[in-house]
């Protein structure tokens, strides 16, 4: 599901940005990051969540996926493929508000706001910092979306529940727990994401421009 996941980030985040667009098409950084928190909204509804449950559940169980979306419905019904839909909003929302703010206030400082066209290497590093940003950022919402999506779930009465109980059991850095492996993993996939997504972008508009 990341192909989709992506094509909703994107597509989201370009419908928000249109809608808050001055006159001339200009977004201030604070606009940048309210499209960004609507596509994190969007793509947390219609992919993450299931997906994100799916896959916590698969490792957790160690059962390969047919069995273990089985096992979800049997137990849980569809809604439980929407456990910790709200956590997931939250991380989702802030995630991607951050990750967009950051690279475009750098897309147009390596453009000179847009005067010139932005390498696909350019694209590739300004992806991978956009995505160590967004990490430390926001990954308290991912390690409470983890624990709200887990078999141990049903310790915490809501999100905010879980919040304070992962405070009061391993203080601030309980929030950052598994911030290195995921370093590892967003850094370089956000910079293929947003490499790709800026070239083709650039040869697409060649034939529709």
């Amino acid at each position: 599901m990341s192909a989709p996941k992506a094509g909703i980030r994107f597509g989201g985040n370009a419908y928000c940005k249109r809608l808050l667009a001055d006159e001339n098409g200009k977004l201030t950084a604070g606009k940048q990051f309210l499209a960004g928190v609507g596509a994190g909204i969007v793509e947390a509804v219609f992919a993450v969540t299931p997906m994100e449950t799916i896959k916590t559940k698969l490792i957790q169980t160690n059962q390969p996926m047919i069995s273990g979306i089985k096992t979800i419905l049997k137990e849980s019904g569809i809604g439980g493929l929407y456990q910790g839909l709200m956590a997931t909003i939250m991380k989702q929302a802030s995630n991607q508000g951050l990750r967009f703010m950051f690279f475009n206030w750098y897309k147009d400082i390596v453009t000179d706001n847009g005067k010139s066209s932005l390498h696909p290497l350019g694209a590739l590093l300004g992806g991978m910092m956009a995505g160590c940003f967004s990490t430390f950022g926001n990954n308290p919402f991912d390690v409470v979306k983890t624990q709200m999506q887990g078999r141990d779930a049903h310790l915490y009465k809501n999100t905010a529940d879980c919040f304070v109980k992962i405070y009061q059991a391993e203080g601030l850095r309980g929030y950052y727990k598994g911030i290195v492996p995921r370093l590892g993993r967003v850094v370089p996939g956000q910079g293929v994401i947003f490499m790709s997504f800026e070239s083709i972008q650039d040869f697409v508009s060649k034939f529709v421009e």
